[in-house]
């Protein structure tokens, strides 16, 4: 009994060790998709016609990711599965709507710039007060909130091929630092695989 009891632990250290090891073998992944969000930030920066299909693409596929995110909270969720399914299916059939018409997600995200940028801003506001006892640098992120609050305003009294612009900037500046995060974070876990 007490050998059973004794290396319990050391299974589940174990497991977890062999675990992290099969993560970091998969470092290249990371690697593989900085470069890709990389390579996209140099077509959206090129401000041309790819650049606009690109930025579509890939407002599509980030409804994709959430549909598919919300069909498996609908399968593992106690309660309100219904509502998870409904919203995965409402993703899902945007993402399938992007793909088809990546011209027109672009145009429309571009009308909606403004707004999008003040519920941003409201919502780093608010959640740097929320923040205020936990977090030191809580200030941060509230004179970023209130900056993307003046850039909503600013952004929707612009005409459309200036909204469109910034979408592309914001897009490319996004998309080149998700790349270069994914890069480093692929090191990282390479790193931390071999002093496993």
């Amino acid at each position: 009994m007490s050998s059973a009891v004794s290396s319990g632990p050391a299974v589940a250290s174990s497991e977890a060790g062999t675990m992290e090891a099969g993560l970091g073998n998969m470092w290249w992944l990371w690697l593989v998709t900085g470069t890709c969000w990389i390579i996209a930030a140099l077509v959206i920066l090129q401000f041309d016609h790819a650049s606009v299909t690109t930025v579509g693409i890939i407002i599509g596929c980030m409804f994709l990711f959430a549909g598919v995110q919300q069909m498996i909270l609908a399968f593992i969720a106690e309660r309100l599965r219904w509502l998870f399914a409904l919203f995965g299916a409402l993703f899902l059939i945007a993402g399938v709507i992007c793909f088809i018409r990546p011209e027109n997600t672009f145009a429309g995200m571009a009308d909606i710039l403004g707004f999008l940028f003040l519920t941003v801003g409201i919502w780093w506001t608010i959640s740097a007060f929320l923040q205020r006892d936990v977090n030191e640098l809580w200030w941060l992120s509230l004179i970023a909130g209130v900056l993307m609050i003046a850039l909503a305003f600013w952004t929707s009294g612009q005409f459309f091929i200036q909204k469109a612009y910034m979408l592309l900037v914001f897009a490319g500046v996004w998309a080149l630092m998700h790349g270069f995060t994914d890069i480093v974070r692929a090191f990282q876990v390479r790193r931390v695989s071999r002093l496993l």
